[in-house]
């Protein structure tokens, strides 16, 4: 097994939750895998696929944010210094203007 990479939470990054959930959907197709380790593994998925939901849906929400043009709700005080000059162009969808 490679070297996981964390963030200075200590959690797995996205990326590697996502591969975990695939590696146990792989071993849950296998034929002959015993009930028990099926079950461990189904539940284990279960709770990984809740918590990359969950992350879907706050990535979702900001780029709704980003998109709309809203601020960016702040995380700390000197967000409130920010001037509209400071706030990042995406250029995602201007037509290469």
């Amino acid at each position: 097994m490679s070297k996981t990479k964390k963030n200075s939470e200590g959690k797995k990054s996205f990326e590697e939750r996502l591969e975990r959930l695939e590696e146990l959907g792989d071993e849950i197709r296998k034929n002959d895998i015993p009930l028990d380790d099926a079950i461990k593994a189904f539940e284990e998925g279960i709770k990984l696929a809740r918590t990359l939901e969950k992350d879907l849906e706050k990535i979702e929400s900001l780029i709704e944010i980003l998109m709309n043009g809203d601020e960016i709700p702040a995380a700390a005080d000197e967000e409130d210094e920010a001037s509209e000059s400071a706030r990042p162009e995406l250029g995602l969808f201007d037509g290469g203007e």
